[in-house]
């Protein structure tokens, strides 16, 4: 007899510690690791007018794929003036917006597979994240 077990498909994040976060963009991006970073602080101050800068968490994704998010405790209000979107997110879901940008942006510039790799290893959790159809609305 056989016994079916369901496969847990799910990803997975875990924080990065402070220790390690030096090491993190590095890691995953190389030379260009403070052009993205650049980017996605542009990316959120530009989407979101309230954010301001500040603290930023690091977030390794069990698929590969890796983040950051801003450490703060209220929402950002988020405008996409090229596709109507207007609403308010979480922290960590301004975060996976500003990543998502970032990749798309870095993958046409420098048409590196690595930079397309993060984008859909980012995008693949964000499917099962509790702001995903925000997420998918705001990156559309």
């Amino acid at each position: 007899m056989t016994s079916c077990t369901e496969i847990d498909r799910s990803i997975h994040r875990n924080r990065v510690p402070d220790l390690e976060r030096i090491q993190i963009l590095p890691r995953y991006l190389g030379a260009h690791a403070l052009t993205f970073e650049n980017c996605v602080f542009d990316t959120l101050g530009t989407l979101a007018d309230s954010y301001r800068g500040g603290f930023w968490e690091f977030y390794e994704l069990s698929n590969g794929g890796f983040y950051m998010a801003p450490e703060q405790d209220r929402n950002l209000h988020v405008v996409v003036p090229g596709n109507g979107y207007e609403g308010e997110v979480s922290p960590d879901a301004a975060g996976i917006i500003a990543c998502l940008f970032a990749f798309n942006a870095m993958a046409w510039r420098f048409r590196k597979d690595q930079h397309v790799n993060l984008y859909h290893w980012l995008r693949d959790y964000a499917l099962d994240h509790d702001e995903s159809g925000e997420i998918l609305r705001v990156i559309d």
